[in-house]
């Protein structure tokens, strides 16, 4: 039956059959492609092929800074997924129930990994691809690639929202054709609700994602011969792959929030293990709806925050928007299972240049049908503030976390007194996950700004003026030992990695 599944959806393929047509029908077959455990593995297709007029939108050599593989070890190659998944319904506290069951979907999915097996970690990082400008952004790869390449980890984009599909079929119809998250219920169905988000549709279905996020990752795991990280092992030896890594940015971050508290407990009951083993959910404060009819949580429901999940968990927020999520803090715990820790980023921005450095160019964004955010904002460029310093090593901690059961370090929360931050004589915010940036000013740090699209969280600086420079730091050397110093203590503590060090020290001496 396994083998008989693929080479109908190859096939099919290949003849440009509807993927999501055959996988309906090979729904009649209840042992469709199953793993050992519980969770299904989706059929695979690719990797695609890469020409000049067909390669992947937001390709890595196709972005507004375009990034050139081979040059760090890595290849980027693209899959089409495709299997059945269920939605589900989040009634109270404790795991999701199956609100409708075996919805057939086909997805697309981006690896970046390292070409040689010999210099591949085993951590992968699974990244739900951000869908907030209705196109798929990779934020944890903008803001995290140095951190990957340099560990040797793979990192693999998962397009999760269906506004982000319209975007693909937009750019390349012909190569992104199968993708589909068709709304299993018909039009008059009283469970599709008459009304949904602006960025929905109520043809499609939001909430296909959360079986997509396992089944990927079960496929990463698996000796499948599609499964680039596999490396050609076969069906003995040790698999490369040690670690997978859920990673969620801003609308995705909200989506880990409820993966971890909703469905990761019904795989951990029906797999016997957990379907990740860590998740870095960034600048997010509480949980999305599990379909697209869901009702908004409430505050103060139990759900609103991540407890007992078994696995370590770290939340990152930004100077942007900590005040707003206030009441999603809780203290670090230790103890297993709950295994957590809540870092604020003093100084840094939600929205960065990064995030579209690292995105579809803008001629490709634009082919998409889609506008291209701004990099401008009313108060200048979107603030340079390199929030890459301090996920780079909540990265590696995270990592050393899982691998070998060392905590991260704890750092106290951005201060606040009566609803407002506590600032320095400088204007910045005291406390939070600290940086040269912050302890070394030259500049003053806003995490908001004002003008269009995503300003209000994109922040920016206030340089100072040469007088206050040259009274803080007389000469170069002065400036160096200050940062060298501030380093020093940073790297001991955990919270800058040894490289990045290096490059600051090496920015400060330009």
């Amino acid at each position: 039956m396994r083998l008989h599944a693929r080479i109908i959806f190859e096939r099919s393929f290949r003849k440009g059959i509807a993927v999501t047509a055959v996988l309906t029908a090979l729904m009649v077959f209840p042992d469709f492609i199953q793993l050992n455990a519980a969770t299904p593995l989706p059929v695979v297709h690719g990797p695609l092929p890469v020409t000049a007029d067909s390669y992947p939108f937001g390709a890595a050599d196709h972005t507004r800074v375009p990034t050139d593989l081979k040059k760090i070890g890595y290849v980027e190659e693209e899959f089409l997924a495709g299997g059945k998944a269920n939605i589900y319904e989040w009634p109270e506290q404790g795991a999701a129930v199956v609100r409708t069951a075996n919805a057939p979907y086909t997805t697309r999915v981006l690896v970046r990994r390292p070409a040689s097996k010999s210099k591949f970690s085993g951590n992968v990082i699974v990244e739900m691809l951000n869908p907030s400008n209705m196109f798929d952004l990779n934020i944890g790869w903008a803001i995290s690639h140095d951190q990957i390449a340099r560990s040797g980890d793979a990192w693999v984009g998962i397009t999760a929202k269906p506004i982000s599909v319209v975007a693909l079929k937009n750019f390349n119809p012909k190569r992104y054709a199968a993708v589909s998250f068709a709304n299993p219920l018909p039009l008059d169905d009283p469970r599709n609700c008459s009304k949904v988000a602006r960025d929905s549709d109520r043809t499609t279905e939001n909430g296909l994602v959360w079986d997509i996020f396992t089944q990927v990752g079960a496929w990463l795991r698996s000796r499948e011969s599609s499964n680039p990280l596999s490396y050609g092992v076969g069906q003995t030896g040790k698999h490369p792959v040690q670690y997978l890594y859920g990673w969620g940015y801003s609308q995705t971050g909200m989506f880990l929030y409820t993966y971890i508290n909703a469905i990761h407990p019904l795989v951990l009951q029906s797999d016997g293990k957990p379907p990740y083993d860590g998740y870095l959910i960034g600048v997010a404060s509480g949980p999305s709806g599990l379909n697209q009819c869901s009702a908004q949580i409430p505050q103060g429901d139990p759900r609103q925050q991540v407890r007992n999940a078994g696995v370590p968990v770290v939340r990152v927020m930004s100077q942007s928007d900590y005040l707003s999520g206030i009441a999603a803090r809780r203290p670090d715990s230790d103890v297993a299972p709950d295994l957590f820790r809540n870092y604020e980023i003093a100084g840094s921005a939600h929205a960065t240049p990064d995030e579209l450095n690292f995105a579809a160019s803008p001629e490709d964004i634009v082919r998409a049908g889609r506008t291209v955010p701004a990099m401008e904002c009313t108060e200048g460029p979107r603030s340079r503030f390199p929030s890459s310093i301090a996920f780079n090593a909540i990265l590696q901690n995270l990592e050393l976390w899982v691998s070998k059961h060392i905590p991260p370090p704890r750092a106290e929360p951005i201060k606040v007194d009566n609803g407002k931050p506590v600032l320095d004589k400088f204007g910045n915010v005291i406390g939070g996950v600290r940086s040269p940036y912050v302890d070394v000013p030259t500049s003053t740090w806003f995490g908001s700004s004002t003008g269009a699209s995503f300003c209000f969280i994109a922040g920016h600086e206030v340089p100072f003026d040469r007088a206050q420079l040259k009274k803080l730091y007389p000469n170069q050397q002065a400036y160096m030992n200050a940062v060298a110093k501030n380093l020093s203590s940073l790297v001991s503590q955990r919270f800058v990695t040894k490289a990045d060090a290096k490059n600051l020290l090496e920015e400060a001496r330009e």
